[in-house]
């Protein structure tokens, strides 16, 4: 199969609305590649090289797309040839690897069509966006075989790997998908939680469960044999160079084989912990790693148990998991936790774990299983949010669905002294269709300029914002940026004048500080 099929596949499935019908497509698609092509489409189709990163950032790859010659009539290139041609960017080092890397990534999109070429950008560059990703294909791929999509779902969690997943489904179905089990050095994805309102609706829903405060760190997974003890990222990535003091921490526990789900976080010396980014300069740096342990030394909470002693703990109940948990783990390691089904209890848990300066709570069924890379109601989380009164600046055009709607807006906040908007960050999230089409004749309307991808508007429409947390940033010119910021409504009733100010946001961060 050559790549421009694949890529004309991808955007169909991107301006489909109905799932069912994205899951035939891609099912069908899936059905057609050869043994060989098999794992290089399911890879694209989930937006992922399997080389990983290339070397080939934004700049280069816009550079590359400006520069190339007219499209010629000719053959586009096979999967095959494509997946090569990225190997050989990757494997490409030293003195002029830039212009080298540059140049067979011409010679990739150079005979191929418009639409191949923004595919294959969006997927250099992990910007792949057709509603196609790993959901949709894990029941894709069970349509393409016939095979239950339960089975199909557990053995990708199991290996984090769809591509093997999928051969291994084409050449031995559902009876090879079962063979798959948890693996010491192989992670497996995290079980996720659903957002619950407040403690009281999640007791409503689950009753009486364990509640533990929810940090904001860095989740890990952390596998220990013996002397040998790895540490995983939720995306699966070993970053154990990274955190030799967990590493330590865990090779001393008085157990031979486990599997550990935790979370790590950096800590001031009162106990207080730092922002998220601060945490996350700890990662990516494994050159000054000593240097940077000994300034910003990191904690580790743990709060369950994927194995044990060679055992694995998946299909066990959390009140047994954390049993085995506590048996090899000392209780200064372990997450703070309670069990109650009582309201006052668990809002008195959420009020402690937030003045401690955490982000929340998590409530979990007692008797629930693992479900590996699960997003469920087995598992609830509740974070207060704040939310903020901003002003729209600008707004960039959609894609896919959105195509033809002005999608993701650029907020800006008051200055108090000057009276302008500053801006502090952008956001697609929580709109709906009926908003979508709303903000776009609204923002059309007030209209002062406009490029490519963006329309800058007349500051007056005023939206409220939720968002999670005030990050600083260096991107935005107020100097902060919103961390998962997503539109709660439109304020119709106000002015951008009753817009909250940078002064407020300011605050917020310095009280997140500490």
């Amino acid at each position: 199969m050559d790549i421009d099929t694949l890529a004309k596949l991808s955007k169909q499935v991107s301006s489909t609305r109905s799932r069912n019908a994205k899951i035939v497509l891609v099912g069908e698609l899936l059905r057609r590649v050869s043994d060989k092509e098999l794992p290089i489409a399911t890879n694209f189709l989930a937006g992922r090289l399997r080389q990983g990163k290339i070397g080939l950032g934004p700049r280069m790859v816009r550079r590359t797309l400006e520069n190339l010659p007219p499209i010629q009539e000719g053959k586009p290139p096979e999967l095959l040839k494509v997946d090569q041609l990225f190997s050989e960017i990757a494997a490409t080092q030293g003195r002029g690897s830039n212009q080298r890397r540059q140049e067979l990534l011409a010679t990739l999109l150079h005979p191929t069509n418009t639409t191949t070429q923004k595919f294959l950008a969006g997927l250099i560059l992990g910007e792949v966006r057709q509603g196609a990703l790993e959901g949709i294909l894990i029941e894709s791929l069970a349509f393409a075989d016939s095979t239950d999509s339960a089975v199909v779902r557990r053995a990708v969690m199991l290996t984090g790997d769809i591509a093997e997943v999928a051969s291994v489904s084409r050449s031995e179905g559902a009876v090879g998908l079962r063979q798959f089990e948890i693996e010491l050095f192989r992670p497996i994805q995290p079980m996720l939680a659903e957002p619950s309102e407040d403690v009281e609706q999640a007791i409503n829903q689950i009753g009486s469960a364990v509640f533990e405060y929810k940090l904001d760190g860095i989740r890990i997974q952390v596998h220990k044999s013996g002397e040998e003890v790895r540490v995983f990222t939720r995306h699966l990535n070993d970053v154990t160079a990274c955190v030799p003091e967990i590493a330590s921490q865990v090779r001393d526990l008085p157990v031979q084989q486990a599997i550990l789900d935790g979370e790590v976080l950096a800590v001031r010396s009162d106990g207080w912990p730092y922002p998220f980014q601060t945490t996350m300069k700890r990662f990516g740096r494994s050159q000054a790693i000593h240097e940077i342990e000994s300034s910003l030394p990191l904690s580790s909470y743990f709060f369950d148990c994927l194995m044990l002693e060679g055992q694995s703990m998946l299909d066990e109940s959390t009140r047994r998991r954390h049993e085995a948990l506590a048996d090899c783990v000392p209780n200064n390691l372990i997450i703070p936790r309670i069990i109650t089904g009582n309201f006052k209890e668990a809002s008195n848990f959420l009020a402690a774990a937030t003045n401690a300066g955490h982000e929340g709570v998590m409530a979990k069924e007692l008797d629930a299983n693992y479900v590996a890379g699960g997003r469920g109601q087995n598992w609830l989380k509740i974070k207060p949010s704040h939310t903020l009164d901003l002003v729209v600046l600008a707004a960039e055009w959609g894609s896919g669905r959105r195509q033809g709607y002005l999608s993701n807006l650029h907020l800006g906040a008051r200055d108090a002294n000057s009276n302008e908007f500053i801006m502090i960050g952008k956001t697609f999230k929580g709109l709906t269709d009926q908003t979508l089409a709303w903000q776009t004749e609204q923002l059309l309307s007030r209209e002062t300029q406009r490029d490519k991808s963006t329309v800058h508007v007349r500051p007056e429409l005023v939206v409220e914002i939720v968002f999670n947390e005030v990050q600083t940033s260096p991107h935005y010119a107020s100097g902060y940026a919103l961390r998962f910021a997503r539109v709660k409504s439109y304020r119709k009733d106000k002015g951008p004048e009753q817009a909250d100010t940078i002064a407020t946001i300011a605050e917020l961060h310095q009280k997140r500080a500490g």
